[in-house]
């Protein structure tokens, strides 16, 4: 006759809290952990077993080893406080990518902005005169040298500084803007509602797919308070299309005496055209084409900090900078050592091609992306052997973030298909690991861009290998799908080539 299980007396031999605080192992942990979360993960645990046993009635010796609980309690502390934010490695082969911070950032400038972060500085402190100066003048004259412009200003971020700009400048009037350009972008952020929340009256012209200077001109009267020019990021119309250029609208608007605007959204400070990457102008030629104000993003295609440039004409900028909306936007100390460390090294026009990431990789030469291709898929090779199938192939990468979307930068991409294990659940194992890496996934197989990929990522992908392989295809990855991030369902290509 089997005995009936006692649950009470199961559960007066399971410890109590206070017992395991005072044993060596868990002694160990508050000394790791903060004290309050310890105890908070041990009735965490406790309340689990105590709900094994009652309520599963399972016998306690089944269920509860001293050992392994306090491994579950340090493993849960450990997941607990590890940072949200992490570094990931991107082999998407999308430049600057929206989901995974955008521009990676030069080394100088992290190293100067770790040393502003200890310490106190002269955020708002003028050393020369010794009073009160404003943020803005420690990147201000860096700013005009590079864009040509009289005077400049920033905020956190471009949305924010198209918005200030409109309600220093523009709030209870009208704002003149083609119906070409009434785009939405990412994040919902949709010029028409922006213009309305800044206080300003939208008065659209000509048609979706073309606009002339005639539409502005007969739009222009008493009640205009400016002319906004917008880039369309993402978003183009090819064909029947026709649209006013920079310098003629700025003609205009000058006759008129009214203030000409532009969005640039990712803005350029170099003429990458030259170099064959794309054909976005750079802010000093349009500032040059008389653009009274130019806004642009500092963590696009400039390869900084997340950041609202504007710049321009200087009583416009004084205006904008007056209005009390620009407090609730401003920049703090370290977006500003940060920026000024990066237009610092726009200096040498020739050297910051290499040092700013975002300007290394998207100018970077077939020949080296080929040997980088080259050199992952040997390292591939020698980890999974037979286990896979490993190519180099012909394909494309992307700018990313809105900037150069029409561009398509070629490059070698290397393309992985494990035996027996579906593309996607590789791809999931590979971003679940601690130090995630982000691939893409097409024709079924996971894709390698070396385009994104800095030095030490190479190492760590084939480690990423290895514990694939030791994992036998169990790892966390396994039977499930896979989360498409911006870039990833580009295709990898159809051409393979043979590696020496």
């Amino acid at each position: 006759m089997t005995e009936t299980l006692d649950i009470q007396r199961e559960l007066r031999q399971l410890p109590a809290v206070d017992e395991l605080l005072k044993t060596p192992a868990v002694g160990g942990l508050l000394e790791r952990f903060p004290r309050p979360l310890v105890v908070e993960q041990l009735r965490h645990g406790l309340a689990e077993i105590r709900q094994l046993v009652a309520g599963e009635r399972r016998q306690l010796m089944a269920v509860y080893d001293y050992d392994t609980f306090i491994a579950a309690v340090a493993g849960r502390l450990e997941e607990y406080l590890a940072p949200r934010l992490k570094r990931v490695i991107n082999a998407t082969g999308v430049v600057i990518h929206t989901n995974l911070g955008r521009a990676p950032l030069p080394e100088a400038a992290v190293r100067q902005a770790a040393v502003i972060a200890c310490r106190y500085s002269n955020l708002e402190y003028d050393l020369a005169a010794g009073r009160r100066g404003l943020r803005y003048d420690n990147v201000e004259e860096l700013l005009c040298r590079l864009t040509g412009a009289e005077a400049a200003m920033v905020v956190n971020n471009n949305a924010g500084a198209v918005l200030l700009v409109l309600s220093a400048l523009a709030a209870g009037r009208e704002v003149v803007v083609s119906r070409g350009e009434l785009i939405e972008i990412g994040g919902a952020f949709r010029i028409p509602e922006v213009i309305v929340q800044g206080g300003a009256l939208l008065r659209e012209v000509g048609a979706t797919n073309r606009t002339h200077l005639r539409d502005y001109e007969q739009a222009i009267g008493e009640d205009t308070a400016l002319i906004l020019k917008v880039h369309t990021s993402n978003y183009r119309i090819a064909g029947f299309t026709t649209a006013v250029d920079s310098r003629t609208l700025a003609a205009l608007a000058a006759r008129r005496g009214v203030p000409l605007v532009e969005d640039l959204g990712s803005g350029c400070l170099l003429d990458l055209a030259g170099l064959g990457v794309g054909g976005e102008p750079s802010v000093r030629r349009v500032v040059e084409s008389g653009i009274d104000v130019v806004t642009f993003s500092g963590d696009k295609l400039v390869g900084g900090p997340q950041a609202g440039i504007i710049v321009g004409r200087r009583e416009l900028i004084e205006r904008i900078r007056m209005h009390p909306l620009n407090r609730a936007l401003r920049i703090d100390k370290l977006t500003l050592a940060f920026l000024e460390e990066v237009l610092r090294l726009y200096l040498d026009p020739e050297r910051v091609y290499r040092v700013v990431p975002t300007l290394a990789m998207l100018t970077t030469e077939p020949a080296v992306l080929k040997r980088r291709a080259r050199r992952l898929a040997r390292e591939l090779e020698a980890v999974f052997g037979d286990r896979a199938e490993i190519a180099v192939v012909a394909g494309v990468s992307r700018a990313g973030g809105g900037a150069l979307p029409l561009v398509e930068l070629p490059t070698r991409l290397v393309t992985l298909d494990v035996h027996g294990m579906a593309a996607a659940a590789v791809e999931r194992y590979l971003r679940c690991r601690k130090l995630p890496v982000v691939v893409r996934i097409a024709d079924d197989r996971v894709v390698f861009d070396p385009r994104t990929l800095f030095a030490d990522d190479f190492q760590e992908i084939a480690a990423a290998g290895r514990e694939l392989v030791a994992s036998g295809g169990r790892g966390q990855g396994s039977g499930f799908g896979s989360q498409e991030t911006e870039g990833g369902s580009q295709g990898a290509g159809k051409r393979q080539e043979k590696r020496r």
